[in-house]
């Protein structure tokens, strides 16, 4: 087990480094270009790194889900199934509206991307928002039944 620590720390360790190295070098290469390369760069070794994580969470967690209760993968497949219809849900139910202010407009395949993108975003901060007061309501009733 100690040699996969180690194997981790020094590929932590060597993104860090390349992490700081691209920034460095976008850095240097200029933001301020009508090109936007190195913005593009930026962009591009996010999506990477947010790639790469997820792999990882997804195939660790997995690996370890499974090793610990063999039902694990169900459950996950129906998280999955359940996401995809609901993201299917607010795409469908998206506009796709022409975007404000815009000389020259997207395509409609982007801007209805960009419409689920948003709604979906507003329906998680809306959720997330709902299930913080739900949660404390809970939790003081639960609180104020054990006093008794």
């Amino acid at each position: 087990m100690k040699d996969y620590s180690k194997i981790i720390k020094w590929v932590l360790l060597g993104l860090l480094v390349l992490s700081v190295v691209i920034f460095i070098g976008a850095w240097i290469y200029g933001f301020e270009r009508n090109d936007a390369v190195a913005v593009d760069v930026l962009f591009y070794w996010t999506y990477a790194m947010v790639g790469l994580a997820l792999a990882s969470i997804i195939c660790i967690g997995g690996w370890i889900g499974v090793k610990n209760d063999k039902k694990f993968l169900w459950k996950i497949l129906a998280v999955i199934g359940g996401t995809a219809v609901v993201v299917l849900v607010v795409y469908l139910l998206s506009p796709g509206s022409e975007a404000l202010g815009m000389l020259e407009q997207p395509s409609k395949a982007t801007l209805k991307l960009t419409d689920t993108i948003l709604n979906l975003t507003y329906l998680v901060g809306g959720l997330t928002i709902l299930s913080i007061i739900v949660g404390e309501i809970v939790a003081g009733v639960r609180n104020k039944k054990q006093a008794k």
